[in-house]
């Protein structure tokens, strides 16, 4: 069987090129139908771009490999998951605890009353975070993860994927009633800090993903823990700058404690075989 070559610029190119044009429809109608349209359309766009690329492949390796992502609840393995889950909550905790040297108040620990943003147009914020946890990782974890670690290691994967990741963003800061135009309105700071906190967050979602055997369904779990902890913990802006640091310091740990995973490179030509991230 011939091995699938994946096409990671390609990939990226059109997942930008669609999502981003969407998304200037967005910004230039500003209201109504259309930016709602626009909106959701770029949402969906890498993820549709991914289905497509995968289903109309010849490869059936790749085609049962996707299904594997989101279908096989077998790899899920529950103490990496509450592991997970556990290091993003200590990532919040340490952030308010820290916060409070910058004046920051400890009230910071409970929850909001609503979301700090809209969801441009979209029927609810609840829905938009339930939209971006799921649709976002059918197009990241379904095929642009996997395209850019066949070439190279996870440690590398993680930091091109981590810029890339934040990069894809930068139309939101335009569109009304998003998060990223929120914080735009505030100070322009954090702006800035939104795509450098991003980035390390590449290293924890690989790891994520690749110790529960490549689970699509694993990311999905864990971007929607992550954009429910970061929307309904009442932390400030300033304290998001904190948790910036911290996210830093917790992704060099978890490579650390991980360098096995991270930097092997027996997968490298082998996707989309299963790998299982031991």
């Amino acid at each position: 069987m011939t091995q699938y070559k994946y096409r990671p610029i390609r990939f990226y190119l059109t997942a930008f090129a669609a999502t981003w044009a969407w998304w200037g429809l967005a910004i230039f109608v500003k209201e109504g139908v259309l930016c709602t349209l626009g909106m959701l359309a770029g949402l969906f766009s890498p993820a549709i771009i991914a289905i497509v690329t995968v289903f109309a492949s010849k490869s059936e390796s790749l085609k049962k490999d996707f299904k594997r992502k989101i279908l096989g609840f077998y790899k899920l393995k529950p103490l990496n998951m509450l592991l997970a889950v556990l290091v993003f909550a200590l990532i919040v905790a340490s952030s308010i605890l820290l916060s409070t040297f910058f004046g920051q108040p400890l009230s910071q620990f409970s929850f909001t009353k609503d979301f700090s943003f809209t969801g441009a147009g979209i029927s609810s914020a609840v829905v938009t975070i339930l939209l971006a946890s799921c649709i976002e990782e059918f197009g990241w974890r379904g095929y642009g993860e996997d395209s850019i670690a066949q070439y190279c290691s996870w440690f590398k994967e993680s930091v091109i994927f981590g810029f890339v990741w934040a990069l894809w963003h930068l139309p939101l800061f335009w569109i009304s009633g998003t998060y990223h135009y929120n914080i735009r309105g505030m100070n322009v700071w954090y702006m800035i800090n939104f795509f450098v906190s991003v980035m390390p967050m590449g290293f924890i979602t690989t790891w994520v993903y690749v110790k529960n055997g490549r689970s699509m369904l694993a990311s999905i779990i864990f971007h929607l823990f992550i954009n429910f902890m970061q929307e309904r913990i009442a932390m400030t802006q300033v304290t998001k700058c904190v948790e910036t640091i911290v996210v830093y310091v917790v992704a060099a740990v978890v490579v650390l404690c991980n360098r096995q995973m991270f930097f092997e490179k027996e997968h490298i030509g082998k996707l989309p075989e299963e790998n299982e991230g031991e």
